[in-house]
């Protein structure tokens, strides 16, 4: 039974790490699901939260792989998981079907499968602590190694100044839900749904993404005047990407001189600006042959 109990503690262990190591690639997203999910109410405050639950979650992971107060670190996992799964139940109720974020962009997961998962882990802790055999040193160690490891991540993740960033407000793409688009590489254009020009380019993208399996992520913002759907738009052009829509000040805002215009973001700053020949410059940028 001891080997049995510790391999779940191990496989425990392993989860935490792996979770926290989800959000902490991309922590941007936790941010803006903390935000959306009502658990957080501006940015700043959310990448503060993003930080301690990452850091709180390395911490637990690797405490348990030590044999010391395993049967406390088990009641902290009951009562983490416990509020978790509570508010996923809530979310799960309501109708809501995007990522949870309990994984990051990693895994995507929706509230019900999540409140499985939680579960599943509350199960395991509960046998851990039945069968598990606790040893004690000073609590000095490992609550001070949860304090730094908590604090490191501040260090290892510094707060972005989003304040600068042009897309900050735009965190949701029909039909992909969530969107962090302050990290990784991704395109994003600005159309006019009824604007020609904008229906060449997009024209002109789907081609080129239909010729490369590996293509940037490429999102659109729609500025809509006329009569022109998104459906009918994506006809005409025969293509596809998620998208939102934005009112006539911010169009006006994020275009040149005329539309379109295509953003290429590297880890949330605008490394290029093209006002034409938008396959090429894609293709020059991104080695795409």
């Amino acid at each position: 039974m001891r080997t049995s109990s510790k391999v779940l503690q191990i496989l425990l262990a392993i989860t935490f790490i792996f979770s926290a190591y989800t959000k902490f690639a991309g922590p941007g997203f936790f941010e803006i699901t903390l935000m959306d999910q009502g658990l957080a109410p501006g940015r700043t405050f959310a990448g503060h939260m993003a930080r301690f639950f990452i850091g709180l979650e390395f911490a637990l992971g690797i405490l348990m792989f030590l044999p010391f107060y395993i049967k406390p670190l088990m009641q902290i996992t009951f009562l983490m998981l416990g509020i978790f799964t509570v508010h996923l139940i809530y979310l799960w109720s309501i109708g809501d079907t995007e990522n949870c974020g309990c994984f990051g962009e990693m895994i995507s997961m929706t509230p019900e499968q999540s409140i499985l998962k939680n579960l599943v882990m509350l199960a395991v802790a509960f046998v851990i602590f039945k069968t598990a055999q606790s040893r004690h040193i000073s609590k000095v160690i490992p609550l001070g190694f949860t304090g730094a490891t908590i604090l490191s991540m501040w260090l290892f993740l510094p707060m972005p100044k989003h304040e600068d960033f042009p897309f900050e407000n735009f965190t949701h793409f029909e039909p992909k839900g969530r969107v962090d688009l302050s990290s990784g590489e991704k395109l994003i254009a600005i159309f006019n749904l009824d604007c020609e020009h904008c229906q060449e380019a997009a024209t002109a993208l789907g081609e080129l993404q239909r010729q490369h399996e590996i293509f940037p992520e490429l999102y659109v913002l729609f500025y809509k005047e006329g009569p022109t759907t998104v459906d009918s738009f994506e006809s005409i052009t025969q293509s596809s990407s998620p998208y939102a829509f934005i009112e006539v000040n911010t169009f006006f805002d994020l275009i040149g001189d005329s539309p379109p215009r295509i953003y290429y973001l590297n880890n949330g700053t605008v490394a290029e600006i093209w006002d034409t020949d938008f396959a090429q410059n894609i293709v020059n940028t991104f080695g795409l042959e």
